[in-house]
């Protein structure tokens, strides 16, 4: 069943301005639809507007043709699994899992058969008559997930549900979601602050800034192309480098001179430039014959930092600004520089943003 909002707008007596301002999106049928941005920025709200748990003060919901807005939590036919488990410590897994089933009064027989199956589906036979306390973290968030499915939901809703995990379990529970969803297709609607990881699990992306949607589609059209400063600045950490038109080019850092159609002279122009789509190469010994091109200066090499199969190399130009630059091992060691060596720079991809509006 796809996803539909149209419009919501929240405010909660205590702030200034409203946590969710006019929010309208798609989530498709059967695939999992992310909302990312940093905290504040409005995608807990919505998630608890779509469950139930909250009110808007404008605004509609929609699971397919249906406008459930005015309808309680327990008719939505929603699971949702949050980031702290939420599980109930005086009950069993197996009693866990079958809270929403035994509340709706379902024959027993029924329940403990898909119990059992949501157990070995999660990855968790055997541990029926365990308690929360005596399961790891990623165990624990895995009954949840099993919970959360037991009542067969039209929609499934994850609140950063890895969010509490050290770094290797919460790979390994992506890695889970991700071949659980490939074979039930549950439409799912993730919250997360993690780029990474909803570039991995997402067919569709919703960016969120400030309690607005900033641009909405899959991942990789986001990633490439950017519609605003902020989704540019926040996907990939790029680079930011900022200067004026002169002469119907956007001047900027490092010389970069790019032309900009339908510009004013004096407009205000930022450039995002992610990290590795900069290219270094050996600077000349005399600085006066490098190589000509718009998008082509000397900078000098701060720091380099070897990051696993990576290197980050930290750059400082000709103007005092930083720069940060990511390049696989093997290509550095190729480039063979080290701190304090001047080196060419190359930019490639860069997005230009002049006042409201984007080349």
């Amino acid at each position: 069943m796809s996803l539909t909002v149209q419009c919501l707008t929240k405010r909660f007596p205590t702030a200034q301005t409203p946590a969710v301002a006019q929010v309208s999106f798609t989530a498709p049928l059967g695939a999992v639809t992310a909302l990312l941005g940093p905290s504040g920025s409005g995608k807990s709200t919505i998630l608890r507007i779509v469950a139930g748990l909250e009110t808007p003060d404008e605004g509609s919901v929609h699971f397919g043709d249906e406008e459930v807005t005015g309808l309680p939590v327990q008719k939505r036919g929603v699971g949702f699994v949050f980031q702290s488990y939420a599980l109930f410590r005086h009950m069993t897994v197996a009693d866990n899992v079958a809270f929403g089933l035994a509340i709706r009064h379902l024959d027993k027989r029924e329940i403990d058969e898909r119990v059992r199956d949501l157990l070995k589906l999660v990855q968790l036979e055997g541990y029926d008559d365990r308690y929360p306390t005596q399961l790891s973290g990623g165990q624990r968030q895995r009954v949840a997930f099993a919970r959360a499915l037991a009542i067969e939901p039209k929609i499934l809703l994850l609140d950063e549900p890895f969010g509490a995990l050290d770094a290797r379990v919460r790979l390994e529970l992506r890695d889970w979601l991700r071949r659980f969803h490939e074979e039930r297709h549950v439409t799912t609607i993730l919250v997360t602050h993690d780029q990474d990881e909803a570039m991995e699990l997402a067919e569709h992306v919703v960016v969120m800034h400030e309690g607005r949607v900033e641009q909405c589609g899959p991942p990789q059209e986001i990633y490439d192309r950017p519609a605003t400063p902020f989704v540019a600045e926040f996907l990939g950490g790029a680079n930011v480098l900022s200067g004026r038109v002169e002469n119907g080019q956007a001047a900027l850092s490092l010389a970069l001179s790019v032309a900009v159609p339908g510009s004013r002279e004096g407009d205000k122009v930022q450039a995002f430039v992610r990290p590795e789509d900069v290219r270094l190469s050996r600077a000349p010994a005399d600085e006066n014959h490098v190589p000509p091109g718009d998008r082509v200066a000397v900078a000098r090499v701060e720091r380099l930092a070897r990051i696993g199969a990576g290197v980050k190399v930290t750059l400082r130009l000709a103007d005092g600004a930083s720069m940060s630059v990511e390049m696989p091992r093997r290509d550095a060691d190729d480039l063979g520089v080290a701190e304090g060596d001047r080196v060419l720079v190359d930019l490639r991809h860069a997005k230009l943003f002049i006042e409201d509006y984007s080349i």
